[in-house]
């Protein structure tokens, strides 16, 4: 990728609607910072280039070069992109996990492998008065005060910039695809640090649809009440078409229709759901309220995963096809209309300007003719 500087991030991805928030440019330097959601440039920087535009999700994602680095092979455009296996999985009793989202793996995960030392520290999202933080936890005892959906835009990786500041080597980091995606490039050192080493050693993504914009998402929570007293928030399987709000004393539920008003243009430009380049990928399983799909892409994440299995950290089981093929369905529809969108604004394989993903022409015909 040819790396510009935060002129360009700013002109090209803050002022043009496709920031997604992710805290990727945020710890690097005193020039970005991130505010209830928003990513926000203080001054004016003279560097021609700079890791926020090298690690920014939103600016030159070469798919193919991104696929072959992480997996050795080029990118398809398959529904899930590259794995290993696919698995039902929940949390086992050796995570002893009190709280947690939907069936708990990411959270027996992330404590397995802050127990073994697989990982010295996690980059977490949690909860301040209904915006979502950064959290850097380094004891097991500690992942499940992130536990639970956030649905808000949280700058994430933020957080992951501030463990290599603070010299933690071995970073676990959990987000959603467009975080996952900055921490990806970020691992393959794409300004050429000659004393580089990657510092993260497992990165878990989240199935994802979309965000909701914080200060609006937050406003709309205190409408019902007051958000730092939320406990957990939860979208129903269809038909519900709900949003279920739990706080310490009573439940509610916001209509959908409401949530989806607060959705960011940014994430209309989205074309992964299942967080393509994480080591391991997990989201609902809908219809099973006691498991999720768990997508293991990597070696070292089948290492980690089989091992958590083994310990009685995660339950698992063989999924079968028929299970992931309304996933599938729904991953494919998101690659579509995520690159379609991209396409027409001429943000694919630019000749002119700044690209947002280079791709093999080939596989984006296949992806929007519907012939993958």
């Amino acid at each position: 990728m040819q790396v510009k500087g935060s002129k360009e991030v700013k002109a090209s991805v803050i002022d043009s609607g496709l920031c997604t928030g992710c805290g990727a440019c945020v710890s690097l330097c005193p020039y970005f910072v991130s505010h209830r959601g928003r990513t926000v440039m203080l001054f004016s920087c003279s560097r021609d280039q700079g890791r926020c535009h090298a690690h920014c999700p939103r600016s030159e994602v070469n798919l193919d070069k991104l696929s072959s680095k992480f997996f050795g092979e080029t990118y398809t455009g398959s529904p899930f992109g590259s794995y290993l296996e696919i698995q039902a999985t929940g949390a086992g009793e050796k995570a002893d996990l009190k709280n947690f989202q939907t069936a708990g793996t990411v959270s027996a995960l992330i404590k397995f492998a802050l127990a073994k030392g697989y990982i010295d520290s996690a980059v977490l999202t949690g909860n301040d008065s209904g915006y979502g933080v950064p959290l850097i936890v380094e004891k097991p005892a500690d992942v499940e005060k992130t536990a639970g959906s956030k649905y808000s835009v949280s700058p994430t990786v933020k957080g992951v910039n501030e463990a290599i500041n603070s010299g933690l080597k071995k970073i676990g980091a959990v987000g959603t695809p467009c975080q996952v995606t900055a921490i990806a490039k970020m691992r393959f050192n794409p300004i050429e640090d000659e004393n580089f080493r990657d510092p993260i050693a497992l990165s878990i993504g989240l199935f994802c649809t979309w965000a909701l914009r914080a200060s609006d998402f937050t406003a709309l929570l205190r409408s019902k009440g007051d958000p730092s007293v939320i406990k957990k928030l939860d979208i129903p399987p269809p038909p519900a078409s709900v949003m279920s709000v739990e706080t310490g004393s009573r439940s509610y539920d916001i209509p959908l229709e409401e949530i989806r008003t607060l959705i960011p243009e940014a994430c209309t430009y989205c074309h992964d759901m299942t967080a393509e380049f994480a080591d391991i990928s997990v989201g609902v399983f809908e219809g099973k309220k006691r498991e999720n799909i768990t997508i293991i892409r990597t070696d070292r994440g089948r290492k980690i995963f089989r091992e958590a299995v083994s310990e009685g950290y995660i339950t698992a089981r063989e999924i079968q096809d028929s299970e992931t093929e309304p996933l599938a369905d729904a991953a494919l529809n998101k690659k579509r209309k995520g690159l379609a969108r991209l396409a027409d604004a001429g943000l694919i394989n630019s000749e002119s300007g700044d690209s947002v993903i280079k791709v093999d022409n080939s596989v984006l015909e296949k992806i929007l003719t519907g012939g993958v």
